[in-house]
């Protein structure tokens, strides 16, 4: 790559020209000349080849700096006239400033809507303007921008009320009416003109350029080198997996830069991928596109010239220029617009603006997202500007949108998603209907595309090719650019309008009739269809047009004549549809009941049927429009209401019904899934408003038309039952006995669903122009029905209403009305429960039901009425009156047919189902009564005041049948059937008809039967007050009954009694009550308390645990943790050389063992992970899916309660030890020094001893001068090999769990001979102890008592294995451990390097000399007492632990000094007395403090911790119970007293002064201490004691986080916005998560930002926030994750993951503490665990990758 290398040097030749340029000069000298353009071209020629594209990377530093010094900076002098900076600064002062916002959305930047006041969903406000508008008071929605559109403040179209924040605001004053350009002079405008007309049309030109190898007419360039680049371009065809691996193979990279190259191909459009001469460019290209062309078309890749490639740049850089100049000031920006939209010498359409949008779909992304941005900026911030933009656009639109169509690219990118900026503005849209016939085109534009029918002209979606399929989602663009347009209704209607709407609408029922009768289905007999038709393309285009169809009704609405010719227009437009279909269908008559129609044959389950109905759907709503705007009144004699035929008009809806009833029965089965589906949707909330609703209102308005027996026969005919109910005995059980069962199920489910329609044709009135309703009744009603089944939360409800489309339901204006909500608590949501009182509403055959839900809320309302004591019978509810159009519809109730359809069932249900009647048949025929009875009650109530009634329902009922058949009346059936054994169900119903009956009749005779319900309520009174006394005397019986229980047993609960209440407990010293746990005088436990036996949960055997027995296991889990560390930026440690003897005080990574309690024999545990581990090695063959727990490191679930673990820990028992010492000698200070004496003497004859061997093992040469022996003092045996007391099974167990806590704790390979095991198992016993000692802290609960049993369990069984791991470890190696560790607290200057007392955690270090001094103790037959050890050791510590607190932590003194009785007088004495001590050892290092009680509160504070973990630690090593005291949370006195500690601890200093003295001397003679000591007194990094750690604050509104990360940018791919920001709650970074950009190597496996950042802070656990996403993630490892619910709750209690609803969210301090507690716990492996197990799709996520 030569051609590189000359390039480099040529920058250094080129300086000088560049410095002595001047841009001053240049635009004097362009002022100067007649042809412009062509000296700025020749300027252009001239420079950018010699700034931009000269080496492989396109975008250097120095173009930065090069290309505003020689390119802008002559371009701004020439506007000007003067020094750019002053020129400007100018212009913006004069500027008025504009009162749109125009603030362009950055992706995932929050935007805020109002729902009160938006005029559509698109309307929307940036942060800024939001906070200071009024809006934030409303009720707003929030949401993520996907980037690309703007702040809509200050468009007074795009808001009700409230379109200004108080920054945009306008000015009274201000006279905005005057032209911006007249702040400008003549010369200067001129000057702008030409400057803008040069550089838009460069630009242009520049990025429509499509020759790769030369340049436009004045821009070739002086020298022309043999330099070119291979450009990848993007397309949304080929996966990153693709380009990536095609990469490194054709321009032979590393997949890191292969990854980044993808990235920025992805990000900007394009990206060179090799620079060099044609034919090595050539090369790449070739192989890139052989790699590419299998299976799809290959990838775009050009060899372009670099200096083609150099004006490109500046093009895009030249966009950005005119960008920011225009905002200084309006006046130039409306230069710019006047520029880009004058009509070039071409004419028509060949403007700039014209060219930019007509060539978009073949530029880069780059190139289209720049001068998208312009025109943002420009052209549509003025309304002028905007207005002729919006003409052109229309005029255009059927090319852009083909372009679309073909192109790849995601609309955010192209230029046809504009449209939503023009088409929601309601003024330019109307303007563009009548100006441009918009609506039309748009259309007639989608038509275009789909033009794959059928004979009939009908859409065929079946077997679209995935080209045709990619077209249809493209297409759908349209209908949402329709939608846009249709979104605001005209409130006042111009002649010109009228007449564009309507040849719009007839454009848009060409397109329904097209969809009328599409995808039809024929019954399928015999056998199952073999192909599932392609059902989902009508659907989806069925869903995408239903608001369109609602928002065309309610364009006609508003306006009369319109509305009267739209329907004229759909009646002929159906009728059309119709003649195509009649024929061929031949007549026939029916008759019933002394009644006959004509008709024709048609069978539903013979004959092909549709669901898709658009046309007669429209017409149904446009009818009920009739009659809610009272057109039909008016003027009927405008309407062809009376050459409507009923009969056609219902026929394919009636069909659609029934069709959805015989799916029901089940005659469909064999047409398989995708009916099924289709069935779904027709009445799914989706599409049932314009579907299944249309329906049955289409069936309405034909049955108001008709005669209602003629409807009915119809009906039956169409349902094919027919001829059940037309032969002459049909009450006499028609001749089923000889008919399939099948057939005869089948017709009972089909009369069931025939009586169901009646019910709603009759009953469903809650349609404005139906019924006499407004349409909040209609949601009220909704919303009553849903609260029916149970109580919902608002999410719920929201899912459960259809939504307008402005994605409201209009549910929050009634639901306080018949609701009242209850708020959630830690978990669950927030619900509402429905009003007693609403429930009158309740239809139990309310028609958006499904089965499941009529069940569901049948059952619950039964419920409430028998807990409330009332009848469970659950009537017709009070109807509202029907519209005049439609009132002739409550006489099918009264009609003939129907009554004889009724009698025959009621005479069917004479007797017991052999299967030949069904009971909700029966239940459907009562409900029709009741609704006929309440209706005529309705009708009598009202007829007091017009006296025509003439529907007499019971006079009906009745009325036995004629001559000579004489069947009974349907009344004297129910009498009979009321006294019926098999009718039980029924009873309440039937009754309560009779009852309404009597009601009725007296009501005739206007006696108001008000006996009857006085009767009733004394009744309902006497049996409530009966109910009560039985309750009361039942409670008495069952108190009565436990006080004899309690007395016949009392001696169990004495016993009960005693084991709870410690202090009782017979083992006990009688003399001495204090409890001690450590020392000689420590609480012993008796052989009973000693003995404990558990049970295996696995083979269920009990076991004692012994020393000598079988060993029982409790399963555990190990993890690293960083949950207490106060440094996170400690740097990983080498596990292979890190020495983990002593904790640094920093607590930066710890080893944490946790357990679920369960408890196991070993062998029982070794057989299951045994067997764990074969299934996961065959699953291994059979599938390749993670499980939720990782089998090779050991892990499992535990097999009782599936918790995570991964190790077991031995159970062991107490150990037995003999009281050596008498009690009285314990506090003897002098024996203190001599213990420590003999301590001394042992330690340095085992480290002769030691060394003595290492030299004998180094060399076996006898010199051994440099090792003075030291003789072992008396009964001290240096070659003594103490006896190891467990049993081998134990043994086993004890090397398993230490080993594990080593592999863990250093993340290295199992070895149980490393010397680091014992240590790493005494810090995890340490670790955990603290670590739970703060957690009680933390919730304020009492040291002892509080702990749940696992947890006690865990801690009691780490304790007694940290005291016996040592039997299992070498012997000398945990002696050199004791050396070493004591050394820590008595300096020996014969062992090296040991830390300062400032860098050893005091707690970890008292747990590692207790647990290892054994192995040195199993040597000494002297007679000392361990136990003397193990308090001399607490002194020790302690002492040493004040001054570290004395050094490290004394605050300035702030609080004002209080006044202490005499008690703590001595204390504070005695602090001052040891401070000043500490100073003379340490000189000008601390600081004077004079106040004793200041010291003595920092020393009593800092050690407290400290104390509070050795007591938990002794009281479990030990076993001595806790004195009551430490129940309770006040505790000083008592936890010295339990530690054998003086209260005043500084008595452990002076009353052993001789023996302390020198140590604290050689403890402060360190050179560690003497160092920091200088920067403790001005800087501590952290003191004593540690504060609890926390998780972040989080904002209250979560959205200052969408804020705050749609800032951030990913810290990589310089300045990129970061798709999927996410948070860190432990320590607050902002991570690019999801993104190859920010992959890193972990252990050579590549991992996500995340996961790489879980291992720096939290030792592989991490808890973010997903801000995008409003989710919690939890990460463990690099395989294992959940999401969990985020602590943000909107006003209903619910979260919002996904951020789908956008309802403001508030921070919910509970749940942040739930998961706070959940990290505290170490518990977030455990509930990813969890989670995993329950929910097998987490298990296949890529959590690495995150």
């Amino acid at each position: 790559m030569a051609a590189v290398e000359t390039d480099r040097d040529a920058p250094s030749a080129l300086c000088s020209e560049f410095l002595n340029f001047s841009a001053k000069d240049t635009a004097a000298k362009w002022l100067q000349v007649s042809n412009l353009p062509k000296e700025v071209y020749q300027h252009l020629a001239c420079y950018v080849p010699k700034i931009y594209c000269l080496g492989p990377n396109l975008n250097p530093q120095n173009e930065d700096l090069l290309a505003p010094l020689l390119l802008q900076s002559p371009l701004e002098w020439y506007l000007c006239g003067e020094e750019p900076s002053v020129g400007l600064a100018k212009l913006e002062q004069n500027n008025q400033p504009s009162q749109l916002c125009g603030h362009v959305f950055k992706v995932g930047e929050p935007t805020y809507s109002c729902r009160e006041c938006a005029a559509d969903p698109t309307c929307v406000l940036c942060m800024q303007c939001f906070l200071g508008s009024v809006h934030k008071e409303h009720r707003y929605r929030m949401t993520t921008s996907g980037g690309g559109g703007f702040c809509d403040c200050g468009d007074t179209e795009a808001w009700k009320k409230g379109p200004y924040c108080q920054k945009h605001e306008p000015n009274i004053s201000d006279s905005s009416q005057k032209d911006p350009l007249a702040n400008l002079s003549d010369e200067m405008i001129a000057r702008t003109y030409n400057v803008f007309s040069i550089i838009l049309k460069y630009a242009v030109d520049m990025l429509t350029w499509e020759k790769e190898d030369e340049l436009p007419e004045g821009l070739e360039p002086p020298a022309r080198g043999d330099t070119y680049y291979c450009m990848l371009f993007n397309d949304e065809v080929h996966t990153y997996e693709q380009v990536i691996y095609t990469l490194q193979k054709a321009v032979n990279c590393t997949q890191k830069e292969a990854v980044s190259f993808a990235t920025t191909v992805d990000r900007d459009g394009r990206k060179s991928v090799r620079f060099g001469d044609f034919q090595f460019c050539e090369q790449a290209k070739s192989v890139i596109v052989r790699n590419t062309s299998r299976q799809t078309k290959p990838l775009r890749v050009q060899v372009m010239h670099s200096s083609v490639v150099a004006h490109q740049c500046f093009a895009l850089k030249a966009l950005t220029w005119l960008g920011q100049i225009i905002r200084y000031s309006d006046a130039l920006r409306r230069i710019l617009c006047q520029v880009g939209l004058q009509r070039g010498p071409e004419g028509e359409n060949s403007s700039l603006v014209d060219t930019l949008m007509l060539c978009d779909s073949k530029m880069w992304k780059g190139a289209r997202n720049v001068y998208h941005q312009l025109f943002m900026s420009s052209l549509l911030m003025d309304t002028k500007y905007k207005k002729l933009f919006a003409i052109q656009f229309a005029k255009n639109y059927e090319r852009l949108q083909s372009d679309y169509v073909k192109d790849d690219h995601d609309r955010e990118f192209s230029v046809t998603d504009l449209s939503v900026q023009m088409f929601t503005v309601p003024s330019l849209a109307r303007m563009l209907i009548t100006e441009e016939n918009l609506m039309t085109t748009i259309i007639r534009t989608f038509m275009d595309h789909l033009r794959h029918r059928d004979l009939h002209g009908h859409f065929q979606f079946e077997r679209y090719t995935a080209q045709q399929a990619f077209k249809f989602r493209r297409v759908q663009s349209l209908i949402g650019d329709l939608k846009y347009v249709l979104i605001s209704r005209p409130t006042e209607w111009t002649d010109q309008l009228r007449e564009k709407y309507l040849e719009g609408f007839s454009a848009f029922l060409e397109l329904l009739k097209c969809m009328q009768g599409m995808d039809p289905v024929v019954r399928q007999v015999g056998q199952h269809i073999e192909m599932e038709p392609e059902w989902e393309a009508a659907f989806t285009l069925q869903m995408k047009l239903t608001h369109i169809i609602s928002m065309m009704q309610e364009w006609c609405s508003s306006d009369e004549r319109v509305l009267i010719e739209a329907y004229k227009k759909c009646l002929s437009a159906l009728t059309h549809c119709h003649s195509g279909f009649t024929d061929g269908e031949q007549p026939i008559t029916l008759s019933m009941c002394g009644h006959s129609v004509d008709t024709i044959r048609y069978c539903v389950s013979q004959e092909k049927v549709s669901i898709h109905l658009p046309l007669s759907r429209l017409l149904a709503g446009l009818h009920a429009l009739l009659s809610k705007t009272e057109v039909a009144y008016r003027f009927p004699e405008l309407l062809p209401l009376s050459e409507l035929s009923p009969p056609m008009l219902i026929e394919h809806p009636l069909r659609c019904l029934v069709l959805c009833a015989q799916v029901h029965a089940g005659m469909w089965r064999r047409n398989g899934f995708s009916l099924v589906n289709q069935i779904y949707y027709y009445h799914n909330v989706k599409c049932r408003v314009e579907m299944f609703d249309k329906d049955l209102s289409m069936l309405q308005a034909g049955a108001s038309m008709m005669d209602p027996n003629h409807f009915l026969m119809i009906m039956l005919s169409r349902f094919e039952l027919y001829h059940i109910f037309s032969s002459a005995d049909c009450r006499k059980r028609y001749n089923r006995e000889n008919a399939n069962k099948d057939v005869v199920q089948q017709n009972n489910t089909l009369i069931e669903e025939m009586l169901h329609l009646v019910i709603m044709i009759v009953g469903e009135r809650y349609t404005a122009g139906v019924g006499q309703v407004e349409c909040f009744d209609e949601i009220r009603r909704e919303i009553v029905h849903q609260l029916c089944i149970r109580p919902m939360a608002h999410s719920e409800l929201v899912k459960a209403l259809p939504e307008n489309e402005n994605k409201e339901t209009g549910m929050e204006r009634v639901i306080d009305s018949v609701a009242l909500f209850k708020k959630p608590g830690v978990t669950g949501k927030g619900l509402y429960k429905l009003r007693p009182e609403s429930a009158k509403m309740f239809n139990l055959y309310f028609h958006h039901y499904s089965r499941a839900d009529q069940s569901k809320a049948e059952e619950a309302q039964r419920k409430i009425k028998r807990q409330n004591g009332e009848d469970s019978v659950l009537p017709p509810p009070v109807l509202p009156r029907f519209c005049p159009l439609f009132a002739s519809l409550v006489n099918i109730l009264q009609c003939d047919v129907l009554l004889g359809i009724l009698g025959a069932v009621l005479q069917w249900a004479m007797e017991p189902s052999g299967g030949h009647w069904s009971e909700s048949m029966l239940q459907r025929v009562l409900h029709l009564i009741g609704m006929g009875l309440v209706e005529e009650q309705q009708h009598l109530l009202s007829s007091a005041e017009d006296n025509d009634t003439n529907f007499n329902f019971t006079l009906k009922i009745s009325r036995p049948g004629e001559a000579p058949a004489n069947t009974p009346s349907i009344l004297a059936l129910l009498e009979t059937l009321q006294n019926a054994p098999h009718l039980e169900v029924h009873k309440d119903m039937i009754r309560w008809i009779l009852k309404v009956k009597l009601i009725q009749i007296s009501l005739q005779s206007h006696l108001i039967g008000s006996t009857v319900r006085d009767k009733d309520k004394a009744e309902r009174k006497r049996k409530a007050e009966m109910a009560r006394l039985r309750r009361e005397k039942i409670m008495a019986q069952m108190s009565e009954m436990q006080r004899h229980f309690i007395n016949e047993n009392k001696e169990l609960f004495q016993q009960s009694l005693e084991e709870l209440d410690p202090s009782t407990s017979s083992t006990l010293d009688s003399c001495d009550s204090t409890l001690f746990c450590v020392g000689p005088r420590r609480w012993r436990a008796g052989g009973s308390d000693r003995r404990q036996v558990v049970t295996c949960i696995l083979c269920q055997e009990e076991q004692e645990i012994r020393i000598d027995g079988k060993a029982m296991v409790l399963a555990a889990f190990v993890q690293r943790s960083t949950v207490m560390s106060k440094n996170r930026k400690r740097p990983p440690h080498n596990p292979d050389k890190y020495d983990p003897l002593f904790m640094h005080p920093d607590l930066s990574f710890g080893t944490h063992t946790g357990s679920c309690g369960h408890i196991m024999h070993s062998h029982c545990w070794q057989r299951y992970f045994e067997a764990v581990q074969a299934k996961e090695q065959r699953r291994q063959q059979r599938l390749r899916v993670h499980t939720s727990y990782d089998v090779e490191n050991g892990e499992f679930l535990c097999p009782l309660c599936e918790c995570l673990s991964n190790t077991v820990i031995p159970l062991l028992p107490l150990t037995k030890t003999s009281c050596r010492y008498c009690n009285k000698h314990t506090l003897d200070f002098d024996l203190q020094l001599q213990w420590l004496n003999i301590t001394s003497l042992q330690m340095k004859a085992l480290l002769s001893a030691h060394r003595k061997a290492k030299a004998a093992d180094a060399d076996g040469v006898d010199d051994m001068d440099g090792v003075n022996d030291c003789p072992p003092p008396d009964g001290f045996k240096l070659d003594y090999t103490p006896k190891n007391p467990y049993s081998s099974t134990i043994k086993e167990m004890l090397t398993t769990f230490g080993t594990a806590t080593y592999k863990v704790g250093l993340k290295v390979h199992p070895n149980e001979q490393d010397p680091r095991v014992p240590i790493m198992c005494w810090g995890s016993c340490a670790y955990t102890i603290q670590s739970i000692e703060r957690l009680l802290v933390d919730e304020e609960k009492p040291l002892f008592g509080s702990l749940p049993c696992r947890q006690d369990d865990c801690l009691s069984s780490l304790t007694r294995f940290g005291s016996a791991c040592w039997t299992v470890s070498s012997h000398a190696t945990v002696q050199n451990h004791f050396i070493r560790l004591l050394a820590a607290l008595v300096p020996d200057p014969r062992v090296e390097n040991t830390p300062c007392i400032l860098d050893i955690d005091m707690f970890h270090l008292l747990v590692s000399l207790v647990l290892s001094h054994p192995a040195v103790f199993s040597l000494d037959s002297s007679g000392l007492s361990a136990d003397t050890a193990q308090l001399h050791f607490l002194h020790l510590v302690t002492v040493a632990h004040i001054v570290q607190i004395l050094l490290s932590s004394v605050p300035e003194e702030v609080q004002m000094e209080q006044e202490s009785g005499g008690a703590e007088r001595e204390e504070e004495e005695k602090v001052c007395m040891f401070y000043n001590t500490l100073r003379t050892h340490l000189g000008s290092g601390l600081r004077e403090v004079d106040s004793g009680w200041h010291l003595w509160c920092c020393v009593k504070a800092g050690i407290l911790p400290y104390l509070r973990a050795a007591a938990l630690f002794f009281h479990y090593l030990n076993g001595a119970p806790a004195p009551p005291e430490l129940h309770s949370v006040g505790e000083w006195e008592a936890l010295c007293g339990y530690l054998c500690l003086p209260s005043n601890l500084l008595q452990l200093f002076y009353n052993n002064r001789e023996l302390m003295e020198p140590l604290l001397h050689g403890w402060c003679s360190h050179p560690g201490v003497r160092s920091s000591s200088v920067h403790y007194s001005t800087i501590s990094y952290f003191r004593f004691p540690r504060e609890s750690n926390h998780l972040i604050e989080l904002p209250g509104d979560y959205s200052a986080l969408i804020n705050q990360a749609s800032s951030f940018t990913c810290p990589k791919s310089g300045g990129d916005k970061s798709r999927a920001p996410t948070l860190c709650l432990v320590c607050g970074a902002m991570l690019c998560s999801q993104s190859y950009c920010c992959q890193s190597e972990l252990e050579g496996v590549d991992v996500g930002a995340c996961t790489a950042h879980t291992f720096a802070c939290g030792a592989g656990v991490g808890i973010f926030l997903r801000v995008r996403e409003s989710q919690v993630l939890f990460l463990a490892g690099k395989t294992k994750g959940c999401f969990y619910a985020p602590p943000y709750l909107d006003d209903y209690g619910e979260t919002d993951q996904g951020l789908r609803r956008g309802n403001p969210l508030h921070l919910c301090q509970e749940r942040y503490r739930k998961i706070q507690k959940l990290w505290r716990q170490h518990s977030i492996t455990e509930e990813i665990g969890h989670a995993q197990e329950a929910n097998q799709t987490l298990v296949g996520i890529d959590w690495q990758h995150l």
